[in-house]
């Protein structure tokens, strides 16, 4: 991707103006979802997967057309998985957030553990393919092929998913609606919080853009390497809207909501790499990913993994108002980019 021809100070006023357009837009996102959620009956946490994944997804979309089309598919790929992982931090900043206790400790929704467990196929998936080669089928690598329809069988399981009444976690309940819920939902009519929802999409994808171009040019003129620079500070610059959006959450109690954002985004962006695929020429884009590639896979997946944990364990007790669980990601996050850069 070429990046801006700016000077230093311009590229850090066109980063910071478009990471505050994205926070704004993202927390305004996550109202909206939540209003169409109580007017509509449909569930918060598929609402999350489809509506705030997808839509906070939009930057790394961006990212992945344009810096393929400029030929360094590479970097689209460093930015999705860097990303992934960096969305499950996002997790441990939203469980410091809330105070009270341990996140996992007051969400246990069967529904949202799914959706990490199905985030882990397709992240062992991406690490699988560079270990076992790839081929091109139609145009496109047979890895991409699997990952595609992994993710539509996903999206069909969790629409259809029976979890929620097939068991529940010892002392979960979930968040049941309240006056002030439904008179939230009736202030807007449901057009409007649609078309809302769209434009608050429109300027994320459009912050989103500018905050990957600017941020890969600072980080260019500060000499780092463009694959753990794909990973860490790209993968950061376009997860602000799961920050803004996770947080919004957060305030709202909608905790299911919150961590079916980051689920949701994850699963979605694993399929960015099919888009990858397909636009780039010659051959799979997987059979020329290296260490490092497959190291930010086995990263994000062995986040995931770490939540699911404390999901399942359900120990209420904290260290600096974060869960064991969340110590234990942020932890293995920053020595992941301690090996990380060392892969550079």
């Amino acid at each position: 991707m070429i990046p801006f021809e700016s000077p230093f100070g311009a590229n850090i006023a066109i980063f910071v103006a478009s990471a505050i357009a994205v926070w704004f837009a993202g927390s305004h996102l996550a109202r909206y979802a939540d209003a169409i959620a109580e007017r509509t009956g449909i569930g918060r946490e598929f609402l999350g997967i489809i509506m705030l994944g997808g839509v906070t997804s939009l930057p790394e979309l961006a990212v992945a057309t344009s810096a393929t089309l400029q030929g360094t598919p590479l970097l689209s790929i460093s930015d999705v998985l860097g990303s992934a992982a960096i969305n499950v931090v996002i997790l441990a900043i939203a469980d410091a957030y809330i105070g009270r206790g341990a996140l996992t400790s007051i969400q246990g929704s069967p529904g949202v553990m799914l959706q990490g467990v199905l985030g882990i196929v397709l992240m062992a998936m991406v690490a699988g393919s560079y270990v076992a080669g790839d081929s091109l089928i139609l145009g496109i690598g047979a890895w991409s092929w699997l990952m595609l329809l992994v993710y539509l069988g996903s999206i069909a399981l969790l629409a259809n998913s029976r979890a929620g009444t097939a068991w529940s976690a010892s002392k979960y309940k979930p968040y049941e609606a309240t006056e002030e819920d439904a008179e939230q939902a009736e202030r807007h009519a449901l057009h409007t919080l649609i078309w809302r929802s769209v434009a608050a999409g429109a300027v994320i994808l459009v912050a989103g853009f500018l905050l990957a171009r600017s941020g890969e040019s600072l980080a260019q003129q500060t000499g780092l390497g463009t694959g753990f620079f794909g990973m860490v500070f790209l993968g950061f610059s376009t997860s602000l809207p799961e920050v803004s959006t996770v947080l919004s959450a957060m305030r709202l109690r909608r905790y299911e909501m919150a961590i079916s954002d980051v689920f949701g985004t994850n699963l979605f962006n694993v399929t960015i790499i099919v888009l990858v695929d397909a636009l780039s020429p010659g051959e799979p884009v997987l059979s020329e990913a290296g260490a490092i590639t497959s190291f930010g896979a086995l990263m994000a997946l062995v986040l995931t993994a770490l939540y699911l944990i404390g999901m399942l364990e359900r120990r209420d007790r904290t260290i600096l108002r974060m869960g064991y669980d969340s110590v234990a990601v942020i932890v293995a996050y920053f020595g992941g980019v301690a090996v990380l850069y060392g892969l550079r």
